[in-house]
């Protein structure tokens, strides 16, 4: 008899409602689940892959053991001990230090690390520490931990409800939102102007987002900064600042409207390629807008200024009136754990700083960009051994051709993850999860940036195979192993489920709100669609973390950092072309091209260009050409695209797979090329050490 099972999608942010339907131990169908207070039925094809996931044949079954180059097979606890001897062994020699940690992307759209990551890592007791955070999102958490105290404490854009919407560097129709929850964005967007409003897309490329916008204009990778100064100068000169509820207790705007002052129209337009009466009107389409939302994800965020602009779509948001209001941008209020004055995982700042370059940390980790360097130096301090959990950094960080040599110098490595793929190929062992569909799962961390308040959990649909393990169970016997080694044992924890019914019992809808019931595990499960929790309502007055319980809108980093934009503005345009990324609906990052029905269909790893930029080099469509600059070089086929703005290329991230010695036949049969042989481990956001991905310097030639 077919069973009917109701999930979360967990392959992307915008955890979309499933409906699996299965008979014995195969999947019949996957499908949109109708009753999703949050998707309603919107399913993307990431969704239907997860058939593809579950079956995949090259997903890891039992740890590995890597012994003289050979794997084999080896059982649990031997496993555990191995890597407890090891990493203890290293520790005790060289130090606490010596041991390093890398968390990857896939791992906050898995509540079982969420629970349990920490009860392991923290025994590690290394500065060490990384994570995909600094090659993503970082400007966007340390500019909420500076203006409102906490790092987590992101207001999102209330797309729902909005009368004009001014997107930058962002393109949710193929990410379905980043830091933005938005299942069926497409249709969330087209109703902005069903409703009369507006739809406006900042962007070198016109992207799928762009082609649904009422304007489109395009930008000079990396000089977003500029506009959003530009923008913030013309709204304190024109006297259109608009302060709500929120401007009696928003410190500093005085002395931001005195740093943006040179920040002329006339002088964005010359640095950034939009005309100087178009950012003036675009300016007025935000003071006059009954309601408006800034909102910019990764173009802005992975660039040399992306803290700087982070901080300016903050600013924007504020000084129109529309930060914490309806139809602008809000705080959520998830049932698990929301972001407020009573939550410990506030954050920190520059607490201390890498050891070779001098970066600083931010919420106890290091930035990507100083691991390479970590592993290469000598002396106190220098990573010996490295411990990754469901990453893939030698494809997803800069200069990633030299950090796959530098890892292959390691002493130990243990990788939790269900694949042998480019980074976990240096392991000595490998440890993999049971399939995901053998997992319960609730969304702790993206309910945080959903537009819309709900909460739903996932029973698991199979059971797991007898000798697999959950990832909670992997946490908790390296835990146990670990501590045990270094003398002081400590308990394992509960499972996930056990410590999810206990968050939702001291949660803010524990004992209902409004028309909402009291939210527990149990009305959940009676609930498998999920449960709507309302739209989202004004509250960050409420919610602040700084210590006086105020917005602090500048402080001494920004007006450095200002004056480090105002310096690059008036040197020359090199004239080189201008390398940006792209997002791709039918991937996320580099771990979902082993799925057949993901990668089938033409090839998309390519290069764009734009007509008049390939004649002017004499190339032609479907032409195969060398991208290279000082970093590395890469040869793929070039695409012509009037999507392009001229002297721009573009190309997706998360490729590569040409190694011989991974398991990954489909995504082997499918390679695509690195775009982070040409990223430079060197370039980056000086404020808080984000990754610079996007408006990198190349040069592009015939093959």
């Amino acid at each position: 008899m077919p069973t009917t099972h109701y999930r979360a999608c967990h392959l992307c942010e915008a955890i979309c409602g499933l409906k699996i339907v299965t008979e014995n131990e195969q999947i019949i169908s996957i499908t949109g689940d109708m009753d999703d207070p949050l998707s309603k039925g919107h399913i993307c094809p990431k969704g239907v892959a997860l058939k593809d996931l579950h079956n995949d044949p090259d997903r890891l079954k039992q740890p590995l053991h890597k012994v003289n180059g050979q794997w084999h097979s080896i059982e649990w606890d031997e496993a555990y001990q191995l890597v407890a001897d090891k990493l203890h062994g290293i520790a005790s020699q060289y130090g606490n230090d010596a041991v390093s940690f890398y968390a990857g992307n896939p791992n906050v759209h898995n509540y079982g690390h969420m629970t349990h990551g920490a009860h392991f890592s923290r025994l590690l007791r290394t500065k060490n520490r990384f994570s995909a955070t600094s090659v993503d999102q970082l400007p966007h958490h340390v500019v909420s931990l500076w203006m409102y105290g906490h790092q987590s404490l992101l207001p999102i854009a209330d797309i729902d409800h909005t009368d004009f919407l001014l997107v930058l560097g962002a393109n949710p129709m193929a990410s379905n939102g980043s830091l933005l929850t938005a299942p069926d964005i497409r249709n969330r967007l087209k109703a902005i102007r069903k409703r009369g409003g507006q739809l406006v897309v900042i962007d070198p490329r016109r992207t799928e987002t762009a082609k649904l916008a009422d304007t489109h204009h395009f930008i000079r990778p990396g000089t977003d900064a500029a506009l959003l100064l530009a923008l913030i100068n013309l709204l304190f000169a024109n006297q259109q600042i608009t302060l709500n509820h929120l401007g009696a207790i928003s410190d500093g705007l005085a002395d931001v409207e005195q740093a943006v002052q040179p920040f002329t129209a006339q002088w964005a337009a010359h640095y950034c390629g939009i005309a100087a009466t178009e950012i003036e009107a675009l300016a007025l389409q935000l003071a006059s807008a009954p309601s408006a939302a800034v909102y910019g994800r990764m173009g802005v965020s992975t660039q040399g200024f992306g803290t700087l602009c982070q901080w300016a779509i903050q600013v924007l948001n504020l000084i129109t009136g529309n930060l914490d209001s309806v139809g602008g941008t809000l705080v959520t209020s998830p049932a698990v754990n929301p972001a407020g004055p009573t939550d410990r995982a506030k954050g920190q700042f520059g607490q201390w700083h890498s050891r070779v370059r001098g970066l600083p940390e931010f919420a106890k980790e290091l930035p990507c960009s100083a691991m390479i360097e970590e592993i290469e130096t000598a002396g106190e301090g220098q990573i010996k051994a490295m411990v990754t959990i469901a990453g893939n950094p030698v494809l997803s960080t800069p200069t990633g051709q030299r950090l796959d040599k530098a890892l292959a110098g390691l002493e130990f490595m243990v990788s939790i993850d269900p694949y042998l793929n480019e980074t976990t190929r240096h392991a000595d062992i490998i440890l993999p999860p049971a399939s995901p569909l053998a997992h319960s799962h609730y969304d702790i961390v993206f309910a945080r940036f959903a537009v819309h308040n709900t909460a739903k959990f996932s029973p698991e649909v199979f059971a797991k195979a007898g000798d697999e393990r959950y990832d909670y169970q992997i946490l908790n016997g390296l835990a146990l192993a670990l501590s045990t080694k270094q003398g002081k044992p400590v308990a394992p924890l509960p499972k996930p489920e056990l410590l999810l019914a206990h968050m939702l019992s001291v949660g803010p809808y524990s004992q209902g709100r409004g028309d909402v019931p009291a939210i527990s595990l149990e009305l959940l499960k009676a609930n498998p669609s999920g449960i709507d929790l309302g739209p989202l309502r004004p509250s960050l007055s409420k919610r602040l973390c700084t210590d006086d319980q105020r917005i602090h809108t500048f402080n001494d980093i920004i007006a450095a950092d200002i004056n480090r934009l105002a310096q690059a503005m008036d040197k020359p345009i090199d004239g080189q072309l201008s390398l940006i990324g792209k997002r791709d609906l039918r991937s996320n990052n580099s771990w979902m091209h082993n799925l057949p029905y993901l990668i089938k269909g033409k090839p998309r790893c390519v290069l764009l260009m734009h007509p008049d930029d390939m004649a002017a080099k004499q190339l032609q469509d479907g032409q195969a050409v060398t991208v290279s600059n000082a970093i590395g070089s890469i040869t793929l086929t070039v695409s012509e695209s009037h999507e392009m703005m001229p002297s721009v290329v573009c190309m997706p991230h998360g490729w590569g797979h040409t190694f011989a010695d991974t398991q990954q036949q489909v995504a082997n049969d499918n390679p695509g090329v690195n775009m982070n042989q040409l990223t430079d481990v060197n370039g980056l956001d000086p404020v808080c050490g984000n990754a610079i991905l996007s408006g990198i310097s190349v040069t592009v030639s015939a093959a």
